[in-house]
């Protein structure tokens, strides 16, 4: 199988000409064997009735006489034998082969009867044996053309045989060149359904060559752009859920405090909800903006070597209003680990996590941390004893907005994006966060980063 599209165009051009040429050459053939036969056969034919004419007229000698005397012997020549085999010709045959006649065609004419025949692989009849009456008996006369064809007939002939080659090749190329074309034409067609919103298109493309790489690539495009295409408009979707809710509490809440007779408390609890839905607000705007600067990679990691271990111990502290005020505790189980990477980036992914952990777990619970370190890789572990999360939701807490525990949406306060910019900020540090979780019995993240040891 050819792979390639230049040499399968450049093969197929080449067998359209010679399969047009061997096409051409064979209708020719056909078409003009007669004619060039009846070119020749004619004129021979017309000839030796004249000399039969000549010694059926005059004696004998007068008839060699005159027979040698013409000027038609340029174009023919004559061999006239008796009964006993032997002959005399008349003419030279100038360079030309002479025309074995065989016994049987001799014995044919002697006894009356007109032969015709053409030398080996020649398409035309070139010797003519017409029986001859003589005054001495019957003899056998053999008259051979040394002429081909005419030149006006040979120049009809090669017209005509270049005419038809070239409709037979063209014909040829054509019906190859839309077999060429086909799939491009379909992959024209998939574009332009596409860039209509239809992503439901089927090529059916089976080919193996560039073509068939280029079909199987258009559908992988394909399949990715309908998945962002479904992205964008859930994006769109949640964007929208997200910001209505604090922008219709912030208009029902300023509307209120235009009552005149509203007693101060009630005024500031509406103040304090528009400013809290206001830094809700604000919080998802930063999220959303930091999450595609980490998707658009445009933010280059600035690292640093550091104590993993006495980050990790950092962030619990700054969070301990948040899990000291429900009498959660934490286990520590913190290896010593240094670690070249982005202090900034991972101070937020152990916030988040932990964060997480805190909110989703009952009072009084433990939340358990540890730090495993091998020749490759450094490896954290962050379990709580919470609400857990089901299956089917595990497969999406790492996408934008999505909430796994939908019922408890108002009680758990977030945006949905907490996870997702962890799991960028973990994918920029070349490292991998797995989740095991089962509902009512805790969530555990595993957050695994490789050990770099230089910047270069």
């Amino acid at each position: 199988m050819i792979r390639s599209l230049y040499l399968r165009i450049v093969l197929t051009f080449l067998l359209s000409v010679i399969g047009g040429t061997i096409i051409a050459l064979f209708v020719t053939t056909l078409m003009f064997q007669d004619k060039v036969n009846e070119n020749l056969q004619i004129p021979l034919l017309h000839f030796g009735q004249d000399i039969v004419r000549i010694y059926e007229t005059l004696p004998l000698d007068e008839a060699d006489a005159f027979v040698r005397g013409m000027k038609q012997l340029d174009s023919y020549h004559i061999r006239i034998y008796d009964d006993t085999g032997q002959f005399k010709s008349f003419g030279t045959l100038d360079g030309h082969n002479r025309f074995t006649v065989t016994v049987e065609q001799l014995k044919k004419v002697l006894h009356g009867e007109v032969v015709q025949a053409s030398s080996s692989g020649a398409v035309v009849t070139n010797l003519l044996g017409l029986p001859l009456i003589t005054e001495v008996g019957t003899k056998a006369m053999f008259v051979e053309s040394l002429v081909p064809p005419s030149i006006s007939f040979n120049r009809k002939l090669i017209f005509s045989l270049l005419t038809y080659f070239l409709i037979a090749g063209s014909l040829l190329i054509l019906f190859a060149a839309m077999f060429l074309v086909r799939p491009i034409k379909k992959l024209t067609q998939a574009t332009r359904l596409i860039a209509n919103g239809d992503f439901n298109v089927k090529l059916k493309i089976n080919q193996t060559g560039e073509l068939g790489t280029l079909a199987r690539s258009f559908e992988e495009m394909m399949q990715d752009l309908q998945q962002l295409e479904q992205m964008r408009r859930e994006f769109v979707t949640n964007v929208s859920h997200e910001v209505q809710s604090p922008l219709t509490s912030i208009s029902g809440y300023a509307v209120a405090l235009k009552q005149v007779d509203l007693a101060d408390s009630e005024r500031r609890r509406y103040l304090d909800i528009i400013i809290a839905e206001a830094d809700r607000m604000s919080k998802m705007s930063d999220s959303l903006l930091k999450l595609s600067v980490l998707e658009s990679h445009s933010q280059k990691l600035r690292l640093t070597t550091f104590s993993l271990d006495e980050q990790i111990r950092r962030v619990i502290v700054a969070l301990q209003p948040q899990w000291s005020a429900r009498n959660i505790t934490f286990e520590l189980d913190l290896k010593s680990v240094s670690l070249l990477a982005d202090y900034d980036l991972l101070n937020q992914v152990w916030t988040n996590l932990l964060s997480n952990g805190i909110k989703f777990s009952k009072d009084g619970s433990d939340i358990h941390v540890s730090i495993k370190q091998d020749n490759k890789n450094v490896t954290v572990r962050i379990s709580d004893t919470g609400i857990g999360i089901s299956l089917e939701d595990q497969k999406r807490i790492f996408e934008r907005f999505f909430k796994a525990d939908r019922s408890h949406s108002r009680k758990y306060d977030g945006s949905g994006m907490g996870l997702a910019i962890v799991k960028q900020i973990v994918s920029l540090h070349q490292g991998d966060i797995d989740v095991e979780s089962e509902p009512e019995r805790g969530t555990t993240f595993i957050v695994t980063l490789p050990i770099i040891t230089s910047t270069e």
